[in-house]
């Protein structure tokens, strides 16, 4: 899987996770499954989710950078940076959602898992191919 592909299909599961998290704010799904249950009360969830809304919007728009389909105000380097701090929460909270007690959250262990993945191809240094003939 090449770059582009890796980052447009970050972004679709973005956004994804995004509707996710406005339909516990909606209340459509219930927060007692998230959180590991750890949520007391609806300020909490709010405050939660607002939080997450906001990290997955700030990536978003790290990798819409990244792309090019956004012009970079920020060094590609902070990009690069930010992307290799969220790989390591990625990667730790897949073994959280490992551990956890409930299955529905044992299941993100997949969704983050996918996120590690992703950005590793993303992050991942592309080897400039050339081709030798015999002329060169």
């Amino acid at each position: 899987m090449n770059t582009e592909t890796a980052i447009k299909t970050m972004l679709y599961l973005l956004v994804t996770v995004i509707l996710f998290h406005l339909c516990i704010m909606l209340k459509i799904v219930s927060y007692e499954i998230t959180w590991g249950g750890r949520l007391k009360n609806d300020f909490e969830m709010y405050v939660f989710e607002t939080i997450s809304v906001i990290i997955n919007l700030f990536l978003i728009t790290t990798l819409l950078i990244k792309g090019k389909y956004l012009r970079a105000f920020i060094s590609i380097k902070i990009v690069n940076i930010t992307l290799w701090i969220f790989f390591i929460l990625f990667g730790l909270n897949t073994i959280g959602n490992i551990l956890a007690k409930t299955y529905f959250e044992k299941f993100f262990s997949l969704l983050t898992l996918t996120f590690s993945i992703l950005i590793w191809i993303i992050l991942r240094k592309e080897k400039k191919r050339t081709h030798k003939t015999g002329f060169n």
